[in-house]
């Protein structure tokens, strides 16, 4: 910066309405609004030497400073009235101040807006007859412009659009916005305005015409877009759809099951936006382009044109990550191979294979001897796009892609000297879309198989301190037979920084199938009286969570999030417990985030009632991750979030500041988790509380998180020690009493989640 320069500090904007504060601050030029300090920062770090600033080989990092520039200043000042103006404020001035002090500037807009102008009186001037009582019979289901209220030119726009709509979804399909435009005469009384709408006919022409659909033409190209015309036909379908397939590798009938532009309709750009939509949703299209073709006769009609290029049939991805968190870190690999068009109707098959292991880092053994966990998965999808059932079902594209998912999946798991199993699940899911705020998802047949064996060593000392149910619930194997469904409502706001309300409520049943076979043929019992199938136990329980939130808009990227989270899952009949899988735990980044994952309750469960021994510290160690798990669960969130910087390192920064509360139960007094039962007149002090702050890094595509959660209120301690917030200045202390009854786990009152996506 010269000498005769100075920064932009601070702009203001006073005299004008909350409610258009925030768009009027957007006309101020973007080279003399203050920069992000972030931003600053990182620039002056790489494009300055010596105290001063680089004028070569400059780094696009960060943000230049924005210096006062006075033309600047006057072309906000100008956009600022103008935008006054639109908002019904016809005589408003701006005016514009200045105050500088140690090279630093302070920009003032004031505003003095002067008598608002509403809408006195609405005329409408439409040539063509049939076109006015189209708009006249809708005007009043979409209309944004109505006699008394304030004048906007923005509700002009959106009537302008609004039309546009109604035009093209009636069979205009030559109609362009430019036919419809406004009048607005200020010169009255009392501050009033009259409006004139004109809707005009094309030139040389006494009103619009409409156009039905006549037979379509389908083009498929290769994924590299050429066309080889050698020895090709044309297949037509249903006597509309002509299909030309270049490589050779689609199937017809189920690609028209998703195109809504029908011949002898009238043209419709809401059919239109449903086949793109739906031809996308097949995920087996790079590219998609309707045109239409005049038949060029006195019939009005229009040929639709396809041209569609589709993705790479087949693709691998290989994925990794290094995982640390609170004393393990690990690495996870994995291969996901993919046939996105298997049987030449856009059936997606999915190979995968993931291999994980952890290490403990406080352990100073050899590297292979730390291992703490092995887990290797293997899984198969083929997914549909229909509802494959025996029998007939209305279809129910139009909202949304339907789908059968059948799956199958082998885990094999191995925590050192605790516990290893040996999963297999095969399953048939149907999903699909009521409205385009409900979804449903419904899983008829649900089949698992699971073998869970303890250490030995784990398991006599559980059995020598009367853990015998715990030890019966994890070294088994068991059958499942069950059905899922699932219900979700408004998932497609979650994006949108509207007010809303959105719920996902679950219900896993099982075992009341076999049940009722068992009350015909009677099966076997095993030594422990449980019936089996195959030789196997199996289970029957009934588990059901639901997620309620609100989210409330503050304007811009301001938005608070309340969330309650509360699951319930009960066994009966053949089983006296829910297995590990199947029980609810607290803690993790998208729940309680002061905790680590599986680290909270049940209740008010202590794991120093192992006692301070070896052998204790040893069995606190094995079951860690296995002893805090319930079968109630509750947890409630609130979040408020806002943006922090529009650019830092390419990302739109976003922060957030939480409260989170909440906890596990036991649904009755089991002797390996004290204190770990649900009681009415005791949960509420039970609930565990935690706060904190975190950066979400929005690169478009993905997001990137960083929460720190602080722990408040652990309710593992009693009374007042439960507020551990009150120890977080004089930890040390706190940390070796803990540890003296602990060992070996770790007191942490800060702990951090890394995370792609929102928590919720």
């Amino acid at each position: 910066m010269s000498e005769d320069q100075v920064l932009v500090k601070k702009v203001r904007l006073e005299g004008i309405d909350k409610q258009f504060l925030e768009t009027a601050s957007t006309f101020v030029q973007n080279d003399i609004r203050p920069n992000s300090r972030q931003n600053l920062a990182l620039y002056n770090i790489f494009n300055t030497r010596n105290g001063k600033y680089r004028s070569d080989r400059l780094k696009a990092i960060g943000e230049a400073p924005h210096i006062l520039d006075s033309s600047l200043m006057e072309i906000s000042r100008v956009q600022i009235e103008k935008f006054l103006a639109t908002k019904g404020y016809f005589n408003a001035k701006v005016s514009s101040d200045l105050k500088v002090k140690n090279k630093q500037a302070e920009i003032v807009f004031t505003a003095n807006l002067g008598p608002e102008f509403k809408i006195n009186k609405v005329t409408y001037f439409i040539q063509d007859s049939i076109a006015e009582a189209l708009y006249m019979a809708n005007r009043e289901r979409f209309g944004h412009i109505k006699e008394g209220q304030r004048f906007d030119s923005d509700s002009l726009a959106l009537e302008r659009e609004q039309i546009y709509r109604m035009m093209k979804q009636h069979g205009y399909f030559d109609y362009v916005r430019q036919f419809v435009r406004f009048e607005v005469d200020s010169n009255l009384k009392n501050n009033e305005a009259n409006l004139r709408l004109f809707l005009t006919n094309p030139a040389n022409k006494s009103s619009h015409q409409t156009y039905l659909i006549d037979n379509s033409q389908i083009s498929i190209t290769t994924s590299a877009g050429l066309k080889d015309i050698q020895n090709l036909d044309t297949v037509n379908l249903d006597s509309q759809f002509n299909f030309i397939d270049y490589s050779r590798k689609f199937n017809p009938k189920p690609i028209s099951r998703y195109i809504y532009i029908k011949k002898n309709d009238l043209y419709n750009i809401d059919n239109e936006e449903i086949t793109y939509d739906r031809l996308y949703d097949l995920n087996v299209f790079r590219n998609i382009k309707i045109d239409y073709q005049k038949t060029g006769d006195s019939t009005a009609k229009l040929i639709p044109k396809y041209t569609i290029t589709p993705l790479k049939r087949m693709s691998s991805r290989l994925e990794g990550e290094y995982i640390f968190n609170s004393g393990r870190n690990g690495l996870n690999i994995g291969n996901t191979y993919t046939n996105r068009n298997l049987f030449g109707g856009a059936e997606l098959l999915e190979l995968k294979i993931k291999y994980g292991i952890f290490f403990d880092a406080n352990s100073s053994e050899k590297v292979f001897d730390r291992v703490f966990s092995r887990d290797l998965q293997l899984g198969a999808n083929l997914v549909i796009p229909k509802l494959l059932v025996p029998f007939n079902v209305p279809m129910m594209g139009k909202n949304g892609m339907p789908r059968t998912t059948i799956s199958s999946s082998f885990q094999l798991f191995d925590q050192k000297e605790a516990f290893s199993s040996r999963v297999f699940i095969n399953s048939i899911t149907y999903d699909w879309v009521e409205t385009k705020r409900k979804l449903h998802s419904f899983t008829p047949i649900n089949i698992e198989f699971r073998k869970g064996e303890l250490d030995a060593v784990l398991r006599d000392s559980l059995i020598q301190r009367g853990f015998e149910l715990y030890v019966k619930t994890n070294d088994r194997q068991f059958f499942n037979f069950g059905s899922k469904y699932a219900f979700t409502l408004n998932s497609v706001k979650l994006n949108s920084y509207s007010n809303f309300w959105y719920f996902k409520g679950s219900l896993d049943a099982a075992g009341n199938s076999l049940a009722l076979l068992n009350s015909i043929v009677n099966f076997s019992e095993d030594q422990e009286g449980f019936k089996q199938v195959f030789g196997i136990p199996y289970q029957q329980y009934v588990k059901t969570e639901f997620d309620l939130r609100y989210y409330r808009s503050f304007g811009g990227d301001k938005q608070l999030v309340a969330r309650i989270n509360p699951g319930i899952g009960i066994p009966y009949g053949n089983s006296v417990r829910l297995t590990f899988e199947k029980n609810f735990f607290a803690g993790g980044s998208s729940g309680v985030r002061a905790w680590q994952a599986r680290t909270l309750g049940p209740g008010k469960y202590n794991r120093a009632v192992f006692g301070t021994s070896g052998t204790a510290d040893t069995l606190r160690s094995n079951l860690r991750n296995l002893d805090q798990l319930g079968e109630i669960k509750l947890e409630a969130n609130l979040e408020y979030r806002f943006k922090v910087a529009n650019n830092i390192l390419n990302a739109k920064v976003k922060g957030a500041t939480f409260a989170d509360f909440g906890n596990i139960w036991r649904s009755s007094d089991f002797i390996e988790n004290p204190g770990g039962e649900f009681k009415f007149n005791q949960f509420l002090g039970q609930l565990a509380i935690g706060v904190g702050a975190g950066l979400r890094f929005d690169y478009n595509y993905f997001v990137f998180r960083l929460d720190a959660g602080i722990k408040v209120k652990d309710p593992q301690f009693i009374g007042s020690d439960q507020y551990v917030i009150q120890h977080i200045f004089n930890k040390k202390q706190f940390k070796r009493d803990f540890e003296v009854t602990h060992r070996p786990d770790i007191y942490r009152f800060v702990q951090y989640n890394f995370g792609i996506g929102m928590p919720f």
